[in-house]
C-alpha cells in the first residue's frame, strides 16, 4: 500500500481525498498498488471539511511519519510551502504540488534537493489540462518554437463578457467576485501574476531557462475599456490575456499581457473560464490543449494523475524535463526592450488642429509606422484616437508614448496593447 498525506485540505485537498476514495479500485488498478490517504494537515481543526481522513494541525506529524510515502502540498503561498516540500524531500518522501507560485520561485532549488525523488506538479498549470506531461514527454522530440497560453480563467471570463455583452471592467470584476471566479483582492489574477508563474514553469520545461517573475514582462487587464473592444471588433481581433514564450534565435521571449489576436487563430476562440495552450514544435507544428483551468475537481484530477504516475513508475523522471543540462543551445532571456511586435494605442486628446499630425510625426521619428486608425468623438472638445502600428521594437514604442504623453493636448495616460498576429 502507498500511504499519502495531504498538507492543506481546502477545496482541492478535499477533492483529492474524495477522488482517491471514490475511485479507489480504478486508481489502484492503474497504479498497480493500493493508494490510501492516511492523514491531512490543516491550520484550523475547528473548520468543517468534507473528508473522512484523520486531520492534524501539527505538520511535523506528516513530515516525520516514516510510513508516509507521498506528501501532497496544497497550502498556497511560497515561503511556508517551500519549507514543507524541502523537509518532505529531505525525509525521503515523494511530493506532489499544485503550487505555481512555489515553483515560479523555487523549481530549480527543489529539483536539486529532490535528486532521484519524484516531484509531480501537473496541477500547477492549467488545472486539468495535462500540459506538463505533454511538454515533458509528448513533445520531447521537438524544439519548442512558441507557447501561447490562456492560463487564467478569471481574466478570460471577464474579457469574454466585456467583448460579448459590452460590460465595463468594474462591473464584470464585481460579478466575477460574486461568482467566486475572482478573489476579494483580485490583483494576482487581473494583474497577470498568476499567469506569469505558470508561464515560467512551462518555459523551464520547454527551454531549460531559469527566470523569476521579476525578470519578465507582466501586465494585467485593468486598463482595457469599451473603446479597445470596439477597435478589436472593427479589425477582426479578440482581446485575451496571453502568456507568451517564443524562441527568437538564441533568445527566449517571456511575457504576460493583454493582446489583440486575430479571430482566425485557434486560441482566440477559447472563451469564458476555460484555458487553452497553443504549443508549436519544429516537427509536430501547432498543437492545442483545451480544458478546465481551475476548480477543485479539475485540479485534483491532475494531482491524482501525478500520484498514479509516481507509483506506477517506481522511480523519478526528470522534474523539469531534462536528464542532463541542455548545452546544445545557449538560450538567454530576451530583454524586454528588444521585443518586436505590432502595437495598438489609445490616445485621449483635446480636439484641436494639428494633434493628429504631431502624434504621427512623433511615431515616425521613433521608426514607427501607422497601420490602422480610428477616431471617436467624445463631446465637443475631446477625441479618442485609436492606432495600430506595424512591427517595431518595444523600446521604440515606449519612447514614443513618453513623448506623446508630454504634449499639452493629452488628457490622460496613453493605453497600449500588443498585437499578436
Amino acid at each position: 500500500m502507498i500511504k499519502i498525506a495531504i498538507v492543506g485540505v481546502g477545496t482541492v485537498g478535499e477533492s483529492v481525498a474524495n477522488i482517491l476514495e471514490k475511485n479507489a479500485d480504478l486508481i489502484s488498478a492503474r497504479a498497480g498498488k493500493e493508494l490510501k490517504v492516511i492523514k491531512g494537515a490543516v491550520k484550523d481543526l475547528s473548520k468543517k471539511r468534507n473528508v473522512s481522513i484523520p486531520l492534524t494541525d501539527d505538520i511535523d506529524e506528516v513530515l516525520n511519519d516514516k510510513d508516509i510515502d507521498i506528501v501532497v502540498e496544497l497550502m498556497g503561498g511560497v515561503d511556508e510551502p517551500y519549507k514543507v516540500v524541502k523537509k518532505a524531500l529531505e525525509n525521503g518522501k515523494a511530493v506532489v504540488t499544485a503550487n505555481k507560485a512555489l515553483l515560479a520561485y523555487h523549481r530549480y532549488d527543489l529539483q536539486k534537493i529532490a535528486g532521484d525523488l519524484p516531484i509531480g506538479y501537473e496541477a500547477s498549470v492549467a488545472g486539468g489540462i495535462p500540459i506538463i506531461n505533454a511538454l515533458k514527454v509528448g513533445l520531447s522530440a521537438n524544439k519548442i518554437l512558441a507557447i501561447k497560453g490562456i492560463i487564467n480563467g478569471t481574466c478570460n471570463y471577464m474579457l469574454t463578457k466585456m467583448i460579448n455583452e459590452g460590460i465595463e471592467f468594474d462591473e464584470i470584476l464585481k460579478e466575477s467576485q460574486e461568482l467566486g471566479y475572482a478573489e476579494a483582492d483580485p490583483t494576482f489574477d487581473i494583474g497577470g501574476f498568476d499567469a506569469a508563474h505558470k508561464l515560467l514553469i512551462l518555459a523551464s520545461i520547454a527551454y531549460g531557462i531559469d527566470s523569476k517573475p521579476e525578470d519578465i514582462l507582466i501586465e494585467g487587464i485593468e486598463d482595457i475599456n469599451s473603446y479597445d473592444i470596439e477597435f478589436a471588433k472593427e479589425f477582426g481581433y479578440s482581446i485575451k490575456l496571453l502568456a507568451i514564450a517564443k524562441k527568437i534565435d538564441e533568445n527566449i521571449e517571456l511575457r504576460v499581457h493583454p493582446v489583440l489576436i486575430k479571430n482566425n487563430q485557434m486560441i482566440s476562440k477559447i472563451d469564458g473560464v476555460m484555458n487553452g495552450i497553443s504549443v508549436i514544435g519544429d516537427f509536430v507544428g501547432e498543437t492545442l490543449y483545451y480544458g478546465a483551468g481551475a476548480g477543485g475537481d479539475a485540479t485534483a484530477s491532475a494531482v491524482v494523475s501525478d500520484i498514479v504516475e509516481i507509483v506506477r513508475a517506481g522511480k523519478s523522471s526528470p522534474m523539469l524535463g531534462f536528464k542532463k543540462p541542455f548545452k546544445s543551445e545557449n538560450l538567454k532571456l530576451l530583454p524586454t526592450d528588444y521585443i518586436q511586435t505590432k502595437y495598438y494605442l489609445r490616445v485621449t486628446v483635446k480636439d484641436e488642429k494639428g494633434v493628429l499630425a504631431k502624434i504621427s510625426k512623433t511615431l515616425g521619428d521613433s521608426n514607427i509606422s501607422i497601420d490602422t486608425f480610428l477616431q471617436k468623438q467624445v463631446g465637443d472638445d475631446k477625441a479618442i484616437l485609436l492606432f495600430s502600428t506595424h512591427v517595431c521594437y518595444e523600446k521604440e514604442i515606449k519612447k514614443a508614448i513618453k513623448e506623446i504623453e508630454g504634449y499639452d493636448f493629452i488628457n490622460q495616460k496613453v493605453s497600449m496593447i500588443r498585437i499578436e498576429d
